[in-house]
């Protein structure tokens, strides 16, 4: 099975984008993306310093329109690409582009949310002197409960022996002078704490905006950077991506995930070298492909081509799938298994996994046209538990 990741803030790199813009298709597509977002990115991508690229407002749209763009240069018929891709993760503001490749939002909304994102962003670190520290090695429990003594948030808890602390400069110099056991701290150059309450501001802004956005279902797994779990519902996606900006990034369950659903093979967009250096630590024996420079796209189709499987998400305007966001157990509702008709939001069951239990609804409604498990089956995290109908439903 093959996952495609897209990175997030930090991944990007003066001039990465030279090479890429050689190409005449590839320069048209990201020069509308550069209108949309209203930046100049073709110059912040090729001729900006690391100081400009840096920039919250600036780095944000960069990298997320360099992904959707790569992705078209990998997937030339984009139709062709959910036949192949088994699941979707981005990591922070790599969720914004995730998205838009498994078809919840378009591009140009991807664009203009971005944009929203990282203006907002960057004035909610404004208001206050906060920052990051990645803190690398050392005892698990020990790193957080040393960051719970110093009122520090694990803003990205990216696997074993990565996870980076946020809070206000006062906390991370206190941490910096008690730093936990064989741990070493690496400030990270950031305009705050992102992934913690300081960006609250930030959320406020974009969940007006999100009112407004149109969505659909995605085209195949998504798993969502705020616990791991596949989401299903486009409505959901988008939720999730708006109050993940004050939210840690949980890319080590996001991992536990892939683990989970098989994973062979998970290829990067560029930027790319951040996550699959994570994923080689982590998943041991899982193949890894990170895309940094066009030359590579021969090679790219090749790995999609070993790995590729489809999800069996396909939706058609005759039915919707309820999907499994987790691994564990699945619990039959007595309620819904004697439904012919089930109401949007009416539980279907729970699925119950060694964290937790969590209870399954049919977000669209419908008429119930096949059950595709029974009570007490073991589920995968993104498999189809229930097909509906559209129709015959309020």
């Amino acid at each position: 099975m093959l996952v495609i990741v897209a990175p997030g803030q930090g991944a990007q790199t003066p001039g990465f984008l030279t090479p890429w813009l050689e190409d005449t298709n590839f320069a048209r597509r990201f020069e509308w993306l550069s209108t949309v977002a209203g930046l100049d990115l073709v110059h912040y991508g090729t001729e900006a310093d690391a100081d400009a690229i840096r920039a919250t407002e600036v780095a944000q749209p960069l990298l997320v329109a360099t992904g959707l763009i790569a992705a078209l240069e990998l997937f030339p018929h984009p139709s062709d690409a959910f036949e192949r891709i088994g699941a979707v993760a981005g990591h922070s503001v790599g969720e914004i582009g995730a998205a838009a490749g498994a078809r919840v939002i378009t591009a140009e909304q991807a664009m203009v949310l971005v944009r929203e994102r990282g203006l907002a962003m960057a004035r909610a670190a404004a208001r206050t002197p906060t920052g990051m520290t990645a803190v690398l090695g050392g005892d698990r429990d020990e790193v957080l409960e040393s960051l719970a003594t110093h009122g520090l948030t694990p803003a990205n808890d990216n696997g074993p022996g990565q996870v980076v602390a946020a809070g206000t400069l006062e906390q991370l110099a206190a941490l910096k002078d008690a730093p936990p056991a064989k741990a070493r701290l690496v400030p990270l150059s950031v305009a705050g704490a992102f992934h913690t309450h300081h960006m609250a501001p930030a959320v406020e802004h974009l969940g007006a905006l999100a009112r407004s956005v149109s969505t659909h279902d995605p085209r195949t797994r998504v798993i969502s950077n705020r616990d791991g779990q596949v989401v299903h519902d486009g409505r959901e996606v988008l939720r999730r991506m708006v109050g993940q900006i004050a939210h840690p990034v949980r890319w080590d369950l996001c991992l536990e995930t892939m683990e989970d659903l098989g994973v062979t093979g998970i290829l990067e967009m560029p930027p790319a070298g951040t996550l699959t250096g994570i994923a080689k630590r982590a998943l041991k024996g899982v193949e890894t492909f990170a895309l940094k420079t066009p030359d590579q796209l021969d090679d790219a189709r090749a790995f999609v081509d070993k790995h590729g499987e489809s999800a069996g998400l396909e939706i058609t305007p005759t039915w919707r799938v309820v999907v499994s966001p987790t691994k564990g157990t699945f619990h039959l509702d007595e309620a819904a298994a004697a439904s012919a008709v089930l109401s949007a939001g009416t539980p279907i069951g729970d699925v119950a996994s060694s964290r937790d239990r969590i209870t399954i609804t049919a977000a669209h409604g419908g008429q119930v046209v096949e059950w595709l498990v029974e009570d007490g089956d073991p589920v995968s995290p993104g498999q189809p538990l229930l097909r509906l109908h559209p129709e015959g439903v309020a």
